[in-house]
């Protein structure tokens, strides 16, 4: 179950509040769930409270196409309306409308 109290939803399209990258939502961890290794490369100075949700993302940057996790104080709605041109996000997703993936039906529970 998604964590109700998340500000962002899974098929919608984000930005990083600080990096320039942008991507689609395709889950997301009701507070933080990846590695301690992974936390302690952040630099402290910019590290997120664990205690939010964090998104995983299909996300694409000028250059290259990657997975991105990011806590929700990073990041931002995408209001371009622009797609995101990861190659997963058409197998996961179909139609882009109002900055939002509908998930496609195989992905549904």
């Amino acid at each position: 179950m998604i964590n109700a109290l998340a500000k962002f939803s899974i098929g919608q399209v984000v930005q990083h509040r600080v990096h320039p990258f942008r991507g689609v939502i395709f889950d997301v961890d009701p507070v933080f769930s990846n590695t301690e290794e992974w936390w302690n490369a952040i630099p402290e100075d910019s590290r997120p409270r664990k205690n939010q949700p964090f998104y995983h993302l299909f996300a694409e940057n000028e250059t290259s196409y990657y997975v991105a996790y990011v806590s929700e104080q990073n990041l931002l709605a995408d209001d371009t309306g622009e797609p995101v041109d990861h190659p997963e996000v058409e197998e996961m997703f179909s139609a882009l409308e109002d900055g939002q993936y509908a998930i496609e039906a195989t992905y549904r529970h």
